[in-house]
């Protein structure tokens, strides 16, 4: 019994995986190329609508642990492509005047 009760705290809340959507929408948010930061926000997006209809405990706790090591890359990524940011904006960030 122990040993269950073990395994299912394992398992994440509906609150860990709605921040963990928050934080990855947050990090993609902080990329200074536009074509990354929608890329990284579609597709965060699209991969939380992918497994929204995931049931199995285990397929959910691997999906949140996958979740979080992509929230890890993504997190890395901000930092070296603000080491490497173009001096030129994309078309799409310019405002018109």
């Amino acid at each position: 019994m122990a040993a269950s009760a073990a395994t299912t705290a394992a398992f994440p809340t509906r609150t860990e995986v709605l921040f963990l959507f928050r934080s990855l929408l947050r990090t993609a948010s902080k990329f200074t190329d536009y074509n990354i930061r929608e890329y990284t926000r579609r597709r965060t997006i699209d991969g939380f609508r992918e497994n929204r209809c995931i049931s199995d405990p285990i397929s959910i706790a691997a999906a949140f642990s996958d979740g979080k090591s992509q929230l890890e890359v993504a997190r890395r990524q901000v930092l070296v492509f603000s080491l490497y940011e173009p001096k030129v904006k994309s078309i799409m960030e310019i405002k018109k005047n």
